[in-house]
């Protein structure tokens, strides 16, 4: 019997103006978006590097700005940034990955656009930092620094690789403050979207990421 090709599958529709790519094996198998915004398209964290997404990407006017939300989600950054002629847009701790590219750091936060704002969340890595769409009343894309729980919660996950888990726990708590249940509804993980069941988002982000953190308090506390 003839193996059938194995043919990518077109980025998938999850929101008004974003997009989901389907998990990169060149991320550990890590999702990354695309924000379709007028002039400043942005590509959020690196899909694989095949002709169906770049294709897509082209059709919808190409990458303005890619960028990268923590040290793993990398992949073939130099290869999209040469095909696109793209900003690559990455926290100041985490530029020296990537060697011999143009690339605008950050410290504390970076504006990518009026309804775009990017903010450094460390604890998963030392530079991972999240990125907030103001869009379809207001979504938070967070690489790893949360991911889904098998409830489909956002929830922080300590791993042997998590640079620094208290500083974690603090940058939840910065989401919280920063945020609330009428500027937060959505939530785009980078990673582990098998756990959301087909619905491609958290819903009800701000409410969920609050319950998450409370439990997180009390074990920490005990």
């Amino acid at each position: 019997m003839t193996q059938q090709p194995f043919v990518p599958k077109l980025p998938r529709f999850v929101l008004e103006n974003i997009f989901a790519f389907s998990p990169n094996r060149d991320t550990l198998g890590g999702t990354s978006y695309f924000i379709v915004e007028n002039q400043t398209n942005i590509l959020i964290d690196c899909p694989a590097d095949n002709e169906t997404n770049q294709k897509f990407l082209m059709a919808q006017g190409g990458v303005k700005w890619l960028y990268i939300s923590h040290r793993s989600a990398i992949g073939k950054a130099k290869k999209i940034q040469a095909t696109f002629k793209c900003e690559i847009l990455i926290q100041e701790q985490e530029a020296y990955l990537l060697p011999g590219l143009k690339v605008t750091t950050f410290e504390y936060g970076f504006n990518l656009s009026p309804d775009t704002n990017i903010f450094w969340t460390p604890g998963h890595s030392p530079g991972s930092s999240c990125l907030y769409y103001s869009g379809n009343r207001g979504v938070l894309f967070t690489g790893r620094h949360l991911l889904p729980n098998s409830q489909g919660e956002p929830v922080p996950l300590r791993m042997a690789r998590t640079f620094h888990w208290p500083r974690q726990l603090q940058s939840v708590k910065f989401l919280i403050d920063r945020f609330s249940s009428e500027t937060l509804h959505y939530i785009c993980p980078g990673a582990n979207t098998g756990a959301l069941r087909g619905k491609g988002v958290i819903d009800s982000a701000y409410d969920k990421l609050v319950s998450v953190f409370v439990r997180l308090s009390e074990s920490h506390s005990n």
